[in-house]
């Protein structure tokens, strides 16, 4: 038994736990006072808050995914573990023993709405852990018949409710007073019902419209047996069978941790603030307020959105909302939470993606969040600029750094396996995949290589690929990855990151060459992503190659503009020398050579780049001149100047010298 506070960072008061004093300095008096259901609570009363709005605090069950406790606590409960057992297998080999029967029988299994409806059915009698599987299922057209895929998605919030009498019980315990004292209005039975608790609408007696949500009664113990039991299966699995080399059970209880924290109702409120401060901002993207008074573990109340589920896309047209461009937005929010912050929704189910009716996207349900590593990230943007470019070399060294490989695996043969992963791509870019084509034919060759998923990467896959889901259900045509590449390209550019500085270094150079397709590819691509302009790639390109980290990229920039400037001063001399010759007669004029073929091809590359820069968000011609006069007393580019005249200077003087030798 623990005492769960309630101190999230958005109250007017906090506690100081070194004096137990509020921020006037007066003592907050906490009284244990009985329960009516035999444990006891506490009050906190504090001088700066009034009667209503008191704190209470009740003593809760541990509220942490504990997996020793679990194992623990069944281990003497063995005949509750078998019955729970054959409650799973008995109507599970009956579905699948009818879908056969059916097949046998030649009836076509895809379109049996009977069948698709027994499965919704099985799957909500099974209990909340088989409901997330359906829910994850509902999201994949691309792997879901149509009429599978009808009754599935009513798991997201259409299961059967529980009785009103225990939701008010559980108000009544969680927020100190009654439902009808709490609240100036709430509805007669639940709007929705999903897996973990069921949604009422209701109004604050302030006047504010609010969603209270209210958690399912007995839903630790029904999800303690069955993580129980997964966990056993799982390990029995990573140690009898040898091909099994990922952690199954690390995995496991990296969802179960997600899982417990979203029966924590506080953990939520608080998961919400943290991604409304992290992703608030960004554009057409919208995060409910939360209403701290009236919250507590089993009972959560939050801003009231009115909207419509992303993949309604009929009611979305007709209120002229373009239901692709809010996939765009959700798209580019997800990058933003795996590959800036780290801080990401695990669960965007078409249920928690609501258009609302300013044509906004809203997030729902902050129960199920996981947080990726900085290390992780920067590989996974390493990752995605090795698949685009085709740089199977760098992509397995990247499964190294990820942590599927070990760091003495030989990458010889891996490397020609990823090349035919993506051979059918050939011809075509391969951000034209999409995220579960390239899963799935990974998830082959991680079964014939020495490869192991790390914990974290399962929630992270089931996010993106719920989010594709629902983008596919949109557009069939929709590629996640060739709206990610944007993003990725603005990243590499401006991201003072030395992982990714270091990326940036290996994209643009191959066996000392500069690779000016790559820069051209990146900065076409960089331009396409919301927040990325002209000052910026301007002013951190420069801060970046006048610093230590970028000596490399600086040196062989300056050596490839100083070809680009030889060869448009050959070009120039060849064409002056040229007229003087054939228009003017001088035959004694001899004519000038023009650049190389590569000079030529130098010279092009330099001329793309500038007009890819005059088409960037932010380049202005008229602001141009004072941007170029406060650049130019910018020590940093003075630099650069004093570093390309320098190289210009002496290449002048050496070709100058071979040619009077020659002579």
């Amino acid at each position: 038994m623990i005492v769960k506070t309630l101190p999230p960072s958005s109250r007017p008061i906090q506690e100081d736990s070194r004096n137990g004093t509020n921020r006037r300095g007066e003592l907050d008096v906490i009284d244990v006072v009985p329960e009516e259901n035999g444990t006891q609570g506490l009050v906190v009363q504090s001088p700066e808050l009034s009667a209503a709005q008191q704190l209470r605090i009740i003593a809760q069950p541990q509220t942490l995914y504990d997996p020793l406790g679990i194992a623990a606590h069944y281990q003497n409960r063995k005949v509750q573990v078998i019955r729970r057992i054959f409650a799973v297998l008995g109507p599970t080999l009956s579905f699948a023993f009818g879908l056969w029967s059916d097949s046998k029988r030649g009836i076509v299994v895809k379109n049996n709405r009977r069948r698709a409806t027994q499965l919704r059915v099985l799957l909500t009698q099974l209990g909340p852990a088989y409901i997330k599987i359906g829910q994850a299922l509902s999201t994949r057209p691309d792997l879901v018949p149509p009429v599978y895929l009808e009754e599935l998605t009513k798991l997201q919030d259409q299961l059967p409710p529980f009785a009103n009498e225990i939701a008010y019980q559980f108000i009544k315990e969680e927020l100190g007073s009654p439902p009808e004292e709490v609240y100036a209005e709430l509805s007669a039975q639940p709007i929705a019902a999903a897996s973990l608790g069921q949604v009422y609408k209701g109004k604050l007696k302030t006047g504010e419209e609010v969603a209270v949500k209210v958690q399912r009664p007995d839903l630790r113990e029904g999800i303690t047996i069955d993580l129980y039991i997964l966990r056993n299966l799982a390990a029995w699995a990573q140690k009898k069978i040898k091909r099994v080399r990922s952690d199954l059970v690390g995995i496991l209880d990296e969802l179960g941790d997600r899982i417990f924290e979203e029966m924590d109702y506080i953990h939520e409120g608080e998961n919400a603030e943290r991604f409304l401060e992290l992703y608030g901002h960004i554009k057409d993207v919208y995060v409910p307020q939360i209403y701290w008074e009236y919250t507590n573990r089993r009972v959560l109340t939050m801003e009231w959105i009115n909207g419509t589920k992303l993949t309604q896309t009929e009611e979305i047209s007709a209120q002229g909302i373009d239901a692709r461009y809010l996939i765009e937005v959700g798209v580019q929010c997800s990058l933003r939470q795996l590959l800036e912050h780290g801080f990401f929704h695990a669960d965007p189910h078409p249920g928690n993606l609501l258009a609302t009716t300013d044509g906004k996207l809203a997030y729902l349900d902050f129960g199920m969040m996981s947080e990726i590593k900085p290390a992780q990230r920067y590989g996974l943007i390493e990752a995605i600029v090795h698949v685009v470019n085709r740089d199977f070399e760098g992509l397995a060294k990247d499964y190294v750094k990820l942590d599927f490989l070990s760091p003495e695996t030989d990458l010889t043969p891996i490397i020609p396996a990823f090349a035919r992963v993506f051979a059918d791509a050939q011809g075509a870019s391969v951000a034209e995949l999409n995220i579960k084509s390239i899963t799935d034919e990974l998830s082959a060759l991680m079964y014939e290589y020495p490869f192991r998923v790390p914990p974290y990467y399962a929630l992270i896959i089931r996010s993106l690929v719920t989010l594709e889901g629902i983008a596919i259900f949109i557009d069939p045509n929709f590629k996640v990855l060739s709206e990610a590449y944007p993003y990725v390209s603005k990243r590499l550019l401006t991201d003072p990151a030395p992982q990714l500085r270091t990326s940036l270094q290996d994209l643009l150079f191959k066996d000392g060459r500069f690779r000016w397709n790559r820069l051209e590819n990146l900065l076409l691509n960089a331009r396409k992503s919301q927040d990325y302009d002209f000052d910026l790639v301007l002013n951190q390109g420069i801060e970046f190659l006048s610093s230590e980290r970028g000596a490399f990229i600086r040196d062989k920039l300056v050596d490839e503009s100083v070809n680009g400037l030889d060869a448009l001063g050959k070009n120039i001399l060849h064409n002056f020398t040229y007229l003087l010759r054939e228009r003017v007669g001088l035959t004694a004029v001899n004519e000038t050579p023009a650049a190389t073929v590569e000079q030529q091809q130098t010279l092009e590359h330099i001329k793309r780049i500038l007009g890819i820069l005059r088409e960037t968000r932010g380049f202005d011609p008229v602001q141009l001149a004072p941007q170029i006069a406060q650049l130019l007393v910018n020590s940093d580019v003075q630099r650069l100047g004093q570093q390309i005249a320098s190289r210009f200077t002496q290449k002048a003087v050496a070709r100058l010298i071979r040619q009077l030798l020659a002579s």
